[in-house]
């Protein structure tokens, strides 16, 4: 599809926009359509919304603006503190990227209002800053997450395969943005893809743009956008070891970089994305198998033996802590280690 060729067209924007007013999604970081949300709530949902599913995020972002009910408040706050608290919301690297951001903000006295600004701020990429930008900022951005890709793929029938189609698809949404009510445009672009024209259904008889849908006047809108086909996922295999002793286990704290960084959790044997695991125990001394959990990351499929220490009382380790069996949940274990946990403790 010609970039060159897609014109501007204000009739999407005013159907969906009458369309939104009576059917947004009530969520918690949401204000009514029209009104001007928080930056600081604008911005922590965008940020725990990132490859992570709405019903997932609700109870993190309330449990987050409770604890914690301003940037400034956030920025103050130990990392490990936030790190627990996310823990089991997946890609920890946001977690990190959050308090670094938070600090930013606090330091300058308040969000930036224009997408170039937001972009500088650590962890926010094109669609997050556009996101604020349009939300929290009333500014004009092109927001384009995955229900944005799939709304405009099909209005638009473009047809060349994702990711190559990206170009295309941001050309299109550009042409239909309007100067005013971005942030609602926006918003209504998501839930117009999560509620309507959703990957496994396109009720069209609903949608508010049918009678512009390029897709729908194929027969076929489901097949949009067309997807290369996925390559085979990598599989890894790993060991976790459980060290427990006078009502204790034994946790390490993990480096900054690199898978789950800066979380705590069960020591391992050194499995990465890249290699299976082969380093030796950190204690010598009688192992028994405790069973295996699985896990799916992003880019690879995980399984995670469990070894049991079941030698003498442990007088000689270091790097890392023992914490009470009993308040384990308040350790922030990252899902991957809180499986390896409730498989030991089940026995």
């Amino acid at each position: 599809m010609d970039n060159k060729a897609i014109s501007p067209d204000p009739a999407p924007a005013a159907l969906l926009l009458e369309w939104y007013d009576g059917h947004a999604r009530d969520l918690p970081w949401r204000v009514k359509p029209g009104a001007r949300p928080d930056p600081y709530r604008v911005w922590l949902s965008e940020v725990m919304l990132q490859q992570t599913t709405t019903a997932a995020v609700t109870p993190y972002f309330a449990k987050f603006v409770a604890r914690w009910p301003t940037v400034e408040a956030l920025a103050a706050a130990p990392e490990a503190e936030v790190m627990a608290a996310w823990a089991g919301l997946g890609y920890y690297s946001r977690a990190r990227n959050l308090v670094a951001c938070a600090r930013e903000v606090a330091a300058r006295g308040g969000f930036p209002d224009s997408e170039g600004e937001l972009r500088k701020l650590p962890g926010l990429g094109p669609y997050t800053a556009a996101a604020i930008a349009a939300i929290a900022f009333g500014r004009r951005a092109v927001v384009v997450d995955a229900n944005v890709e799939r709304v405009v793929a099909r209005l638009r029938a473009i047809e060349e395969p994702l990711p190559g189609a990206r170009k295309a698809i941001r050309a299109a949404t550009d042409a239909i943005t309007p100067e005013s009510r971005a942030g609602d445009f926006a918003q209504a672009m998501m839930d117009l893809g999560a509620t309507i024209c959703t990957a496994r259904d396109a009720k069209c008889l609903l949608c508010p743009l049918a009678s512009l849908c390029r897709g729908r006047a194929t027969g076929d809108p489901l097949r949009l956008p067309v997807k290369a086909a996925k390559k085979a996922r990598p599989r890894r295999t790993g060991t976790a070891f459980w060290i427990e002793q006078d009502g204790a286990v034994w946790l390490v704290t993990r480096a900054g970089r690199g898978m789950l960084g800066g979380m705590r959790a069960l020591p391992d044997d050194g499995w990465s994305a890249r290699a299976d695991g082969h380093g030796d125990p950190p204690l010598g001394g009688r192992w028994q198998a405790g069973g295996v959990v699985r896990h799916t990351f992003s880019h690879f499929d995980l399984e995670l033996g469990v070894a049991i220490y079941a030698g003498d009382a442990v007088a000689d380790i270091s790097g890392g802590e023992w914490w009470p069996v009993e308040r384990l949940e308040a350790a922030g274990l990252p899902t991957l280690f809180a499986k390896a946990a409730q498989l030991v403790l089940a026995r």
